[in-house]
């Protein structure tokens, strides 16, 4: 089981750091060691002192595929969820003017939090989702799946090319701006429409 990320795909979050709009999904790997436990808070690593909080759409795969058309890529998943991307960002930041991979910043222990599941069912357009993160009762993330750059049946015939996707992969697909410090004892609720998805504390 894997967890496959894609950065950079809402143009406002590019616009928030000034990257360069990229001309193809940028994808990195999460180990499924980063994923932090139900009812767990997520711990600030001793590594960092910027540790951002981003909020994304979450896809579970259901069957294998291999360079999987577009048109097909809606039967390999039945679930839609809400996740955190935790990214060190100061570390992150290092890695990048050295032109090193980013894993020490975006893969460590705890660094994936994976909400409850909703049936993709339950959506009558999965490129039409609103979802939100809240920090300490006040909302700092909102998006919306119909800004994405890469829609997720895209993203999964992009990825797909690359890599076997296998039964219980998780796609993180990108998060939109308003990502930022947390602090600990914060709060951080997720939300799709108006379900709570997600709660957890910072320590």
């Amino acid at each position: 089981m894997k967890l496959i990320c894609i950065g950079r795909n809402y143009t406002e979050h590019i616009k928030e750091f000034e990257n360069e709009r990229p001309t193809d999904p940028v994808v990195f790997l999460k180990p499924d060691t980063s994923i932090l436990l139900k009812k767990q808070p997520f711990f600030i690593p001793d590594f960092s002192e910027d540790i951002h909080h981003e909020v994304e759409i979450l896809v579970k795969i259901t069957k294998v595929g291999k360079h999987i058309s577009k048109k097909f890529a809606h039967k390999y998943y039945d679930q839609i969820g809400l996740g955190i991307d935790f990214t060190a960002r100061d570390l992150q930041a290092k890695l990048k003017a050295k032109g090193l991979p980013w894993e020490k910043a975006k893969a460590f222990d705890g660094a994936a939090v994976i909400g409850e599941w909703l049936p993709k069912s339950d959506f009558k357009d999965v490129n039409n989702i609103n979802f939100s993160l809240h920090k300490n009762d006040g909302v700092v993330q909102n998006g919306n799946t119909s800004l994405m750059l890469w829609k997720i049946d895209e993203i999964i015939e992009y990825v797909s090319k690359y890599f076997t996707l296998k039964i219980g992969d998780i796609i993180f697909t990108g998060t939109p701006s308003g990502v930022g410090k947390v602090i600990a004892n914060d709060k951080l609720k997720g939300y799709i429409e108006d379900k709570q998805l997600f709660s957890i504390t910072v320590k």
